[in-house]
């Protein structure tokens, strides 16, 4: 085959082809003698576990686990496929408790504090963010954290723990810091829930249509690893 070939089948130019073989994400291909690029079906195998991989888990992670693969470390490719489900299953995790949140919320004052309550490092660790990161919700009006008096250290409660992982959530589905800080405030406040309603609807088709993603990809990498010699 030629780059040409491979590129048709997916309406990309020779020279994309041409580019994920150099950045690892195609096998090597064979030249003639006078240096034109020879792909096979096993290359073909590669691009198709590829491209649905990138549709899956994004460019990075696709490209990581490819190069993985290439250097023979199956245990790192596998991992970061591991990796895209587990914040799947934790997206769904969040989704549902604010969902089931939604009939339970009322204008009472947040919970008192309790042996749970998190620091900033905390809270930054379990959403795979950075701190500073969470400093800037705060500067949007969407966390509202209290301060210990001795410290002056930020303390997030339960209450403070939901409103990041739904910030987080929202932000992962392409909300603006602006649109969030409503519809949080619209949480803490049981002031309205339609637009929150609206928000999760919009982002549980998107989960949906990225675990589907994930199976086609988990499909055609396992096609691709079976065809390599």
């Amino acid at each position: 085959m030629r780059p040409a070939d491979l590129a048709r089948e997916h309406g990309l130019s020779t020279q994309a082809v041409r580019n994920y073989e150099q950045d690892g994400f195609l096998p090597p291909a064979a030249r003639t003698p006078s240096g034109y690029r020879i792909y096979t079906e096993v290359h073909a195998s590669a691009l198709r576990a590829f491209l649905a991989l990138v549709a899956a888990h994004g460019h990075a992670t696709a490209g990581g686990i490819m190069i993985a693969v290439h250097a023979d470390d199956l245990d790192r490719a596998l991992t970061l496929v591991d990796r895209g489900h587990e914040q799947l299953l934790r997206d769904r995790e969040t989704l549902n408790t604010v969902r089931t949140a939604i009939g339970h919320l009322t204008t009472e004052a947040a919970p008192a504090p309790a042996a749970t309550d998190w620091s900033i490092g905390e809270l930054a660790h379990r959403l795979d963010v950075t701190a500073a990161t969470i400093r800037a919700w705060e500067r949007a009006g969407i966390l509202v954290p209290r301060r210990n008096p001795a410290t002056g250290y930020r303390v997030f409660t339960a209450a403070d723990i939901r409103d990041a992982e739904l910030t987080h959530l929202l932000r992962r589905g392409g909300y603006p810091l602006e649109h969030i800080a409503t519809v949080v405030g619209q949480v803490r406040t049981a002031g309205g829930t339609e637009s929150l309603v609206d928000a999760l609807e919009t982002w549980r088709e998107k989960l949906t249509a990225r675990g589907v993603a994930m199976l086609d990809a988990a499909g055609l990498l396992g096609a691709y690893l079976r065809s390599r010699p």
